[in-house]
């Protein structure tokens, strides 16, 4: 009984993990300087036409920097010389961890019905 409980625990820890952690988010959004372009807030882009990331969907979040990685040239890839540096540093624990983070916040997007 007590190695299922054990496995069990050690399931759920992973399983956490494995979602992210917004803390390690928030440290690796400073560390490759996403607010520069994104706003302070993750609100407030300093181009109208760079999306507002607070708040958005965390697996939107993960599969956009994924496909940045990617780049133009591969399947379900973004072309975006900017973002395409940006995310090529990026380890699938740090897209998490930054998915997590930016999805912890509170965003100004409108959804309509």
């Amino acid at each position: 009984m007590k190695m299922i409980f054990a496995g069990a625990a050690v399931l759920l820890s992973l399983n956490a993990f494995a979602g992210g952690n917004i803390d390690a988010g928030k440290a690796a959004a400073e560390k490759f300087n996403c607010a520069a372009c994104h706003g302070k807030d993750y609100n407030t882009p300093i181009d109208p036409s760079y999306p507002k990331l607070a708040g958005q969907h965390k697996d939107y979040l993960e599969q956009s920097l994924i496909s940045y990685k990617r780049g133009g040239d591969g399947a379900n890839g973004r072309g975006n010389a900017i973002m395409g540096a940006q995310a090529k540093p990026l380890s699938r624990q740090d897209i998490q961890n930054i998915a997590a983070y930016l999805h912890s916040l509170p965003g100004t997007l409108v959804l309509r019905k």
